[in-house]
């Protein structure tokens, strides 16, 4: 997992053309002007979620992870918690449902780290990365969050 600001982007182009044109597209983006929905970089293998929503009291989430795409998720207004674990720190709870292959999503349970991602941070969440996004700082707010994903 990488946790940093936009305008740190460029020192993680090394991590490959893909997550150097997700992260590009996230620096050179007004996403004020975008409505929420899907937008298309590199057709399957790059492709932005516009999102707006409000964030949830911690507790009433679960962990996921992805095996298809990796995350790159941007805060562009707003703040909330992200948390993060290793999947395999996972193994020793439940799983909440199977691998859903139409949704590249799997859910646990468990217990892992959370940071404070405010406007202008981003967050790359490779497969073995559970992660819990949404969640409040402190009381529920409205969040305008960017999730790129970016083929494995």
């Amino acid at each position: 997992m990488v946790i940093d600001n936009i305008r740190n982007a460029s020192l993680y182009y090394g991590l490959g053309s893909k997550i150097e044109a997700a992260l590009k597209y996230l620096q050179n983006t007004d996403f004020s002007a975008l409505e929420p929905g899907k937008y298309d970089i590199q057709g399957d293998e790059i492709y932005a979620l516009v999102q707006d929503y409000e964030t949830k009291p911690m507790g009433t989430s679960v962990w996921e992870a992805h095996r298809k795409y990796i995350d790159v998720q941007f805060i562009a207004n707003g703040a909330e918690r992200m948390g993060c674990a290793n999947i395999e720190d996972m193994k020793g709870f439940n799983i909440t449902s199977e691998y859903n292959e139409s949704k590249d999503v799997m859910k646990f349970e468990g217990e892992g780290d959370f940071f404070l991602a405010e406007v202008g941070t981003f967050a790359i969440f490779m497969p073995h990365d559970a992660h819990m996004p949404c969640m409040a700082v402190s009381d529920p707010q409205p969040v305008r969050k960017v999730v790129v994903k970016v083929r494995v």
